[in-house]
């Protein structure tokens, strides 16, 4: 009695930890992203830096994850939590567009780490090297393979009684186990990242011995410690969910009773919830490590768009109520 009481408790906190981390995390990221896409947008500065183009299409991905997390959220609360893990359509869906935003999220930090190494570099070829053109090819390339992966990977999907969703083909589960969590979305991008953002680290250290000018030199300081931060972020959270993930292709899942069926999925609610505030809390972060970030953010949100805004409610209000005063020719007012 006992034995089956307790898994079913297991999973209903799971569920109910799943819908409030998956809701709160999605609203704060959400509002995250879009205050960095406002930003970055806006300020000519940004947008003629490479590594904040990294930046924006990142933010734009993490929007996209939020905005999906929330609708799968949503469903998961009206037709119940079976509706989402053991349908083949959401298993599916959720792994296209987790798997593609996710990939693309790391491939940005990845190449924002690796274009402030070369931007700070003293030697002028690695200088020359990143280009927005380049940056733009990348960007471009990488979207499409990781869409293209992500629907591959969808085909080698199944839906098991016990664990819901996960990779059926053995093939599959070899590549995943062998290459895909370890080297392409796990430890090759976490190492690839912090090694190129330590380097930067250093190169803005030495800056100051270079001839040049102030407002580049705190610049460039600024761009490193926000791409650092990020990175310490993404490592930090992520590298929990990758151990997790490469343990849980390998179970054996004619092993596993419900009382383990059920911790297993608490596991991998807590750990995803923990991967999740990767993507969330950026824009905060970046506030955080930057006094510049911070003046550069209320400039750009009260100048470039409550003014705007402010004034083309005043012209609103004007049109409602005109004005039908007349004016003679010395100046006074006529009815």
């Amino acid at each position: 009695m006992a034995s089956t009481f307790l898994p079913s408790q297991i999973l209903e906190f799971a569920s109910e930890y799943s819908v409030y981390s998956n809701c709160i995390l999605s609203i704060i990221g959400l509002l995250s992203n879009i205050l960095n896409v406002l930003v970055f947008i806006r300020l000519k500065q940004f947008r003629e830096n490479r590594c904040v183009f990294y930046f924006l299409v990142e933010s734009i991905s993490n929007s996209i994850n939020e905005i999906f997390t929330l609708i799968l959220t949503f469903v998961s609360v009206i037709y119940g939590n079976n509706a989402t893990n053991f349908s083949l359509f959401w298993c599916k869906a959720r792994y296209i567009l987790f798997q593609s935003t996710g990939l693309i999220t790391f491939s940005m930090i990845c190449f924002a780490a690796f274009d402030q190494f070369c931007s700070t570099n003293y030697r002028i070829n690695l200088r020359q090297i990143c280009t927005i053109k380049l940056a733009q090819c990348l960007v471009f390339t990488f979207i499409l393979i990781w869409c293209v992966h992500s629907i591959l990977f969808s085909f080698f999907l199944g839906i098991n009684p016990l664990l819901g969703c996960i990779v059926i083909n053995p093939i599959w589960i070899r590549y995943v186990t062998y290459f895909f969590y370890p080297v392409v979305s796990g430890f090759f991008p976490i190492v690839f990242a912090s090694l190129f953002s330590l380097l930067a680290y250093e190169n803005v250290r030495r800056v100051i011995r270079r001839q040049i000018p102030l407002e580049r030199r705190q610049f460039d300081q600024q761009i490193t410690a926000m791409v650092l931060i990020r990175v310490m972020l993404y490592v930090i959270l992520s590298l929990p969910y990758t151990i997790y993930r490469v343990y849980s292709i390998n179970i054996n899942t004619q092993q596993i009773d419900l009382l383990r069926s059920a911790i297993e999925r608490l596991i991998q609610t807590v750990f995803y919830s923990i991967n999740g505030v990767t993507i969330a809390v950026n824009f905060y972060l970046f506030l955080i490590s930057s006094s510049r970030y911070r003046r550069q953010v209320k400039y750009v949100l009260k100048k470039k768009y409550w003014r705007p805004m402010k004034t083309w409610l005043c012209c609103r209000r004007n049109q409602i109520h005109p004005d039908n005063t007349i004016l003679s020719d010395n100046g006074i007012e006529l009815e």
